[in-house]
């Protein structure tokens, strides 16, 4: 009886051995499905993904896998359906991060996270350019037209791959109109625009002459005075616009184009050209609505990249001969 006791026992503990082996790995193997659901994700860097339109999630599960995003479709589709919302997935482009979870991508897909991509209008961009650069951009659908000129704000836009050309457009104008709007509000009584178009159309001829942010409200107050006193602006960037439509001269400007009449040379014309002639930044916008407190009439380079700024013609030619003496000195006269 003793013998059959010990045979009992050891057949007991062998069953409990292999029960216990059992629980342990399935445990292991629960564990390793959720640290792969809820932790840590296989990709071993960022993954581009492509939901197409009408998806399911079934589908897009499918495609994370083929892309190496998620470890197993069917354990992602498993612990969604336990663990996560039942809202619904959104198409798009999607760029998941590396060793994202199973639950951070379900995440992005239902918050419809894509990648964003970014059209960049820089300040002072003729908008014949802005044109070709949205034309350019292959991820990007359809026709757009050439805006008009002055109606973009320059900035950062980001896109949709597959959003059209004229969407992006839009916001283009949209944020062009909110901000010279809320501009124009806090405008001061020292503008010499009596229009926000006005103030564009100065703010354009503003962005073109300086690219130093500490001189634009200078150089605003300059052509404020000239139009106040009936002084013909003289200002070169629009007698090059009807040439090259904002787009770089390549050469000195000819007599005749100096003498040309049209709705844009201020060397031959008083008063402000017809439109504006490039997309002007807030802060050139900003500047003609708020001009220094300076009574100068003139400026010319001063060989730092900035400008000299008078008060009298005479204080000006003098600068322009220093200025010439430093273009000799460098060999480019």
């Amino acid at each position: 009886m003793a013998r059959k006791r010990r045979r009992k026992r050891s057949s007991g503990s062998r069953i409990g051995c292999l029960l216990a082996i059992v629980i342990a790995v399935a445990i292991g193997a629960a564990g390793y499905l959720w640290f792969d659901w809820g932790v840590r994700g296989p990709a071993q860097e960022p993954v581009t993904v492509i939901i197409a339109e009408g998806s399911s999630l079934t589908a897009a599960a499918g495609t994370l896998e083929e892309k190496g995003a998620i470890g197993s479709a069917r354990t992602f589709l498993r612990f969604a359906r336990l663990f996560g919302s039942d809202a619904p997935i959104r198409a798009g482009e999607y760029e998941i991060p590396a060793h994202a979870s199973g639950a951070q991508v379900l995440e992005m897909l239902q918050s419809g996270k894509v990648k964003q991509r970014f059209v960049v209008v820089p300040e002072g961009m003729p908008s014949i350019l802005v044109h070709e650069r949205l034309m350019k951009e292959p991820l990007l659908t359809g026709a757009a037209p050439v805006p008009a000129e002055g109606s973009v704000l320059p900035d950062s836009y980001s896109f949709e791959r597959g959003e059209t050309r004229a969407a992006v457009l839009k916001r283009m104008q949209q944020a062009m109109d909110k901000a010279l709007a809320k501009a124009w509000k806090a405008r001061k009584p020292t503008t010499i625009a009596r229009s926000p178009r006005e103030a564009v159309i100065l703010a354009s001829i503003v962005e073109k002459e300086t690219a130093v942010p500490e001189e634009r409200r200078t150089v605003a107050a300059v052509y404020s005075n000239r139009l106040r006193t009936g002084m013909m602006l003289q200002a070169d960037p629009t007698t090059i616009y009807p040439i090259t439509r904002g787009k770089p001269l390549g050469r000195r400007i000819r007599q005749s184009e100096l003498r040309a009449v049209n709705g844009y040379n201020t060397y031959a014309m008083p008063g402000l050209p017809a439109g504006p002639i490039c997309n002007p930044g807030l802060a050139s916008i900003e500047a003609v609505l708020d001009p220094a407190p300076s009574k100068a009439l003139y400026f010319v380079a001063d060989g730092k990249g900035g400008h000299v700024f008078s008060e009298t013609l005479e204080q000006h030619n003098a600068n322009v001969r220093k200025w010439y003496a430093i273009r000799r000195q460098r060999g480019e006269m």
